[in-house]
């Protein structure tokens, strides 16, 4: 049975009203008879009648978590019953696919992609994962669930040269590679049997808007939450002879260990910060050898304080939680094993995001440094 549909005829209910509600308003963005509306609202709506956990702005394979549950969710014109929608980006490893011949470049996709997976896996505990699908046509929207599985090297086949990249199957799934992109896409095949959903859209949504907000005083908007501020922490360096070389330090850092002098454990490590962290918002982080709490993705609660001259250094107590955490636990790592940015790149974040819940309590989850570069990998592009 699908996820959505074992939910309650209440949670159902709810999530089928705000789909309609929102795409009721579609004339707002295009003129287009199949219904609209961002990804981001989608993603919204379905952790909101769910009570799902929101990963869609955490840089990963998932956009949603439910206890151990990993869910991605995607929206996107189906007219003739199936669609080809891109579920990974590559950009920073793209000068790796150079020059490889289809059935190589088939196995490197397959494991990029598997780790990418794997590391979203350790980071947020799941053990299962589903696609769930909304299907825009006219008139309706077919919501279904698919398997959202690795990549089996061994079941791969039908490789193929297309224009743009490559083309192959594993199993059932059939993917396409666009080489001058570096994104990975996924067919996607409505069922008969998807859920329907009728919509209808207001032919002037901007006057009911407006009434709406002259009835309820919609703004009088809240105070902003002085709280939920967050900063990035690289766990990259540049050299002074390149600044667009960035590379994990050898000796320092989270190769800390590695360093000369005496004799280290491999969790002897921390997280570097900026010292323009400090400068643009001195009160983020409390003062030298003050405790605070990490909370990680998981919920596992780490003890951390800042360390070293001017607080360039967070670590934890025990040393080795952050190792464990970080280095074995999501990235992998073999003990004593040099951290690189290559590394990094492969399992699809270089920074650390802390974002402060209240005095004395943060987050911690991953990030890219460059939040330009973000995938957006449920916005459409049909191909």
């Amino acid at each position: 049975m699908s996820f959505f549909l074992s939910q309650s005829n209440e949670q159902l209910h709810d999530y089928r009203k705000l789909l309609q509600i929102m795409w009721s308003l579609s004339k707002l963005f295009s003129e287009n008879p199949i219904p609209i509306l961002n990804y981001r609202i989608t993603e919204n709506i379905f952790c909101r009648s769910f009570k799902a956990e929101n990963l869609s702005r955490k840089d990963n394979a998932y956009d949603a978590k439910f206890d151990w549950l990993g869910i991605w969710i995607k929206t996107f014109i189906s007219a003739k019953g199936q669609s080809t929608e891109k579920i990974a980006e590559f950009n920073k490893l793209s000068k790796n696919f150079k020059d490889k011949d289809p059935k190589d470049l088939a196995y490197l996709l397959a494991d990029y992609r598997n780790e990418r997976i794997e590391i979203a896996n350790n980071l947020y505990g799941i053990t299962e994962s589903l696609y769930h699908c909304i299907a825009r046509a006219e008139g309706s929207l077919h919501v279904f669930e698919a398997p959202y599985n690795k990549i089996n090297k061994d079941n791969i086949r039908n490789i193929k040269e297309t224009k743009s990249g490559i083309s192959f199957q594993e199993w059932k799934d059939i993917y396409q590679f666009n080489t001058s992109k570096s994104t990975l896409y996924k067919q996607f095949v409505t069922p008969a049997n998807a859920f329907k959903i009728e919509v209808g859209i207001l032919e002037d949504p901007y006057e009911l808007l407006s009434r709406l907000f002259e009835e309820e005083k919609l703004w009088a908007f809240a105070d902003v939450n002085e709280w939920n501020q967050y900063v990035l922490l690289p766990l990259y360096s540049t050299k002074q002879s390149n600044k667009d070389k960035k590379v994990v330090a050898e000796k320092s850092g989270l190769n800390q260990w590695n360093a000369g002098g005496r004799a280290r454990a491999s969790g002897e490590l921390y997280i570097p910060v900026p010292a323009h962290i400090h400068k643009e918002n001195s009160n983020f982080f409390p003062d030298r050898d003050t405790i605070f709490l990490l909370e990680t993705p998981t919920g596992e609660i780490l003890s951390a304080k800042m360390c070293q001259e001017n607080r360039k250094a967070l670590m934890t107590n025990p040393n080795n939680a952050l190792e464990g955490w970080l280095l074995r636990g999501i990235l992998g790592l073999e003990e004593k094993e040099l951290l690189t940015y290559d590394k990094l790149l492969k399992a699809g974040f270089d920074s650390l995001k802390i974002t402060k819940i209240k005095e004395g309590r943060y987050k911690v989850d991953v990030a890219y440094s460059d939040i330009s570069e973000e995938e957006d990998l449920n916005e459409d592009e049909n191909i």
